[in-house]
This record gives structure tokens, sequence and C-alpha cells, in this order.
């Protein structure tokens, strides 16, 4: 009875705003998880009932209410009427986003070695180390790169590079959005291919960022070798850095799938899939 109150009083309460979709994206709470709640199956642990509380300006005693008398409470009492959110074109676009998005497979999440050509060190592979989390059944993204290099006044200079991201699945095709953290100074985009298999092995497709010098935007071909979920990362850290295309230590496989040599009758840049 009180899951079925709960339900029934935050389909009222959700009557207010334009989309579901909306009221999960300002309240921060995964769609799918927020179905549940309107179903009636779960009730939210205690920390999502103080948001939901906080934004909606009810208690969490009214939110169990016979659905009657709570819809006399939010109707007539001017202090507890929730008004709708203004409408605004950026609004509208995220909140069609959210409606959107699917629900990230468990196969992707883990640990991956990423590999590019680098955007600033000409002739250089980039192996950086990447971790697919979820937080509050939202995903997350996190990318180590280290650039290390000899100098002519030490033996060997390190640079760290962090970024962090969200991951959408949208119509098949994985997005992902991250922000350099340190610096603060560039946006990077990913689109990669879905993995239909049981166990993910490769992701490949392309991403955006700025090569120096000029801080011009570039694309190249990315992949994405998945790990597992339970590694040494400390190992995994230490075989990340930039390594020549002559080298040997990327494996030839890997430096042909991500060259960036157009494809045979494309007009644009592109990947294959797989």
């Amino acid at each position: 009875m009180r899951e079925s109150n709960l339900a029934q009083n935050l389909h009222l309460l959700c009557g207010y705003y334009r989309s579901i979709a909306e009221v999960c994206r300002r309240l921060g709470v995964n769609r799918q998880q927020f179905n549940k709640y309107l179903s009636g199956s779960t009730v939210p642990s205690r920390h999502n009932m103080r948001r939901i509380c906080d934004f909606f300006g009810v208690t969490e005693a009214e939110l169990f209410l016979s659905p009657g008398r709570f819809a006399e409470l939010v109707t007539l009492s001017p202090r507890r009427r929730v008004e709708p959110a203004g409408s605004t074109p950026g609004a509208d676009f995220l909140g069609s986003i959210g409606a959107s998005v699917q629900r990230l497979p468990d196969r992707y999440y883990g640990y991956y070695f990423r590999y590019f050509y680098s955007f600033a060190y000409p002739g250089y592979i980039t192996k950086s180390f990447v971790a697919l989390f979820q937080k509050d059944n939202v995903p997350y993204w996190k990318n180590i790169e280290i650039l290390r290099r000899r100098g002519r006044d030490r033996p060997r200079e390190t640079f760290t590079f962090k970024y962090v991201g969200l991951i959408h699945l949208i119509a098949e095709r994985l997005y992902v959005i991250e922000y350099e953290t340190i610096l603060k100074g560039s946006l990077t985009q990913t689109i990669l291919y879905p993995s239909y298999r049981s166990h993910v092995t490769f992701l490949t497709g392309v991403q955006t960022a700025l090569a120096t010098p000029g801080r011009r935007p570039s694309a190249s071909r990315v992949l994405f070798e998945h790990l597992g979920t339970r590694i040494d990362i400390r190992r995994a850290l230490r075989s990340c850095g930039h390594f020549h295309h002559e080298g040997d230590a990327i494996d030839p496989a890997i430096k042909d799938r991500i060259k960036n040599d157009p494809l045979p009758g494309d007009f644009i840049f592109s990947v294959s899939e797989g």
C-alpha cells in the first residue's frame, strides 16, 4: 500500500513538468531507477528520497499519504504547490537527449587501454588507461594519459593528464563527452561502435580533440581494448605512455586499426566497424 501511494503521488508531482525525463534530469536520478519508483516496485533510498522531497517541496510522510489526501495538499496549499518548470530551448534539448538514452549493458563496465595516434606528437601512439564505472545508476568515464619522454636536462620527464566524462548509449552507439581536469582546457567527444558479444574485447570509433600547435580541431580513429573488471591497476598504468609508431611496443594489429588513412571511396573521415 505504501509503495502504491508513493507511485501515484509521484505521478501527480511529475504531471506539473513537461516530461518524466525532465524531472529525472533536474533531480539527477537515473530514468530507469525512477521508473521503478513510479511503478511501485521499489522505494527510493534515503539519499534519493531526500533529493525527491527537496525538489518537489514535500515531506517523506506526505509522499506516503493516500493519493486523494496528497492531491488535496499539493493542489490547495499555496506553499506546497509544485510550479511547472520554465521551458527553455536548452531544457527541451537536454530533456530530449535524456529520453533517448538507453541503459548501458553491464558488459561494457571495467577497464580499458585506449590507443590512438597522438594529437600533439606526430608519429607517436598514445596508450592511455580508462575506467568505465557506474555511480547512482549513471555511467561515468575516467581516462588517464601518461606522457613519458626523455629531456635534455633530466633522464625522463613525465606528464599526466586526467579526463572525466559521461557515456551514453543512444541508437546503438556509445557517445562519450570528457573534460580534461588538470589544465581545464579541452573537451573531447568520442563515438564508438557497440559490441554485441557477451564479452567485450575491442571497441572502435572516432574521437575529436585539439591538436598542437595552434589548438586545431582534429579527429582520429581510436581503439579500446577491454581488460576486465579485476586487474592490477598500477601495472596497467605503468604500461601506458607515448610510443613511436615504428617501435614494437604496440601490437601491429592495433596500429593497423587506428591508422588515419581515408577508407576507399570515402569523402568524409570515418571508421569501419569491428
